[in-house]
């Protein structure tokens, strides 16, 4: 942690258990105005981390027999999904992110298309948006109307968070609740989880570090986004937690502790997939896999928000985990060719994911695992 700060991050903090034993730390400021430190503790935006949780909402209704994983989305979700992508496109190819259907992120926010360095990108859509109240509905036709990114059911799917807000609606659909309602009463709390939650507005509740957004440059100084309406993400992306609830949480999912054995093993099917960032991670239903050689094994997902990064991951066994967060993001600055340059965030966050996942083995991450994918949008 000492060595990402001084690489630049302004705050670093995080927990890791291995075997009964736990390490909590943190490192740099919260606030860069007034030098406030960053703690252990700490509320985080944890961006698409997310998606497990709205996953696991989903797979308690198909342990239920109330949703079929292959069942077509149409006959669930006609109003919304008709006509042939409705009886093309199912539960599972949501989940996994192989519906072939396309994010909304760059229609709602059209000043970020052609990041890192695309003409005319600039940082206003995010001040645009920043007490914008989104409806889902209006973010789900955005996405449905965006050109396809891939055939349902391919053999490679395309991160889009359209498919999880499609969740959130399926999820009202059977339960009569909104998904975060759900996710709150029959996930959230059922796991234990003290201080996670969905937020009742644009600020976070508790102490939380301010969230530092550079945009690949575009933003010189960064620009704190840790006030703002996450209406833009809801159950795709806007949950709030700390790094030992993220712990607790996905100790208990690989556990068998959150939903049963076989909804685990679906979860755990993976498949490639493209990020937005353009590299390829394994993601199954909510859940990525990354392989340590030497390591072993880990289960988990990443996340980010304007601002605030994160990764939580626990090794196939459970002995070993790590969650940690970041409060700066997008920290790379472009070429001529707009191709992010390396920082030397970047070889300190990676140093620092091995020294928590391996206990300084020095095990190299096996490429595609995720580990970089905290520096895009969620």
């Amino acid at each position: 942690m000492d060595g990402l700060h001084a690489a630049g991050m302004p705050g670093v903090y995080g927990e890791v258990r291995d075997t009964g034993r736990v390490w909590r730390g943190a490192c740099g400021v919260a606030d860069l105005d007034t030098g406030r430190p960053v703690t252990p503790d700490m509320r985080q935006r944890v961006g698409s981390i997310t998606k497990t949780f709205t996953a696991v909402a989903v797979m308690q209704q198909v342990e239920r027999g109330r949703i079929r994983l292959d069942e077509p989305i149409g006959g669930l979700l006609p109003q919304l999904v008709p006509g042939e992508r409705g009886s093309g496109v199912t539960v599972r190819m949501l989940l996994n992110h192989t519906s072939g259907i396309g994010d909304y992120l760059p229609y709602a926010f059209p000043s970020l298309r052609g990041l890192p360095a695309g003409p005319g990108a600039s940082a206003a859509s995010l001040d645009d948006n920043r007490f914008r109240r989104f409806l889902p509905a209006e973010l789900i036709e955005t996405g449905l109307a965006a050109p396809p990114v891939g055939e349902p059911g391919g053999p490679t799917g395309v991160y889009s968070n359209t498919n999880y807000l499609l969740l959130g609606r399926l999820l009202e659909q059977v339960t009569g609740s909104t998904a975060e309602e759900y996710v709150t009463r029959h996930v959230i709390g059922p796991a234990g989880l003290r201080h996670t939650g969905f937020p009742a507005g644009p600020r976070v509740e508790g102490p939380h570090s301010r969230m530092y957004e550079a945009l690949y440059g575009l933003i010189d100084p960064p620009r704190d986004y840790s006030v703002y309406d996450m209406s833009w993400v809801g159950p795709a992306a806007s949950l709030v937690s700390t790094m030992a609830d993220l712990n607790l949480f996905y100790g208990r999912l690989l556990a068998g502790g959150i939903v049963g054995r076989s909804s685990l093993e679906q979860m755990q099917r993976t498949v490639p997939v493209r990020a937005l960032d353009g590299s390829t991670i394994e993601y199954g239903l909510g859940l990525h896999r990354v392989d340590v050689p030497g390591g072993g094994t880990f289960w988990g997902s990443d996340g980010s928000v304007w601002g605030a990064g994160t990764m939580s991951l626990t090794r196939a066994d459970g002995r070993r985990q790590m969650s940690l967060a970041v409060n700066l993001m997008r920290w790379n600055t472009p070429d001529s060719a707009g191709r992010p340059q390396p920082h030397p965030v970047d070889a300190a966050l990676t140093a620092l994911y091995r020294q928590a996942m391996c206990g300084g083995a020095g095990a190299r991450l096996r490429a595609g695992g995720g580990v970089q994918a905290t520096a895009v949008v969620p």
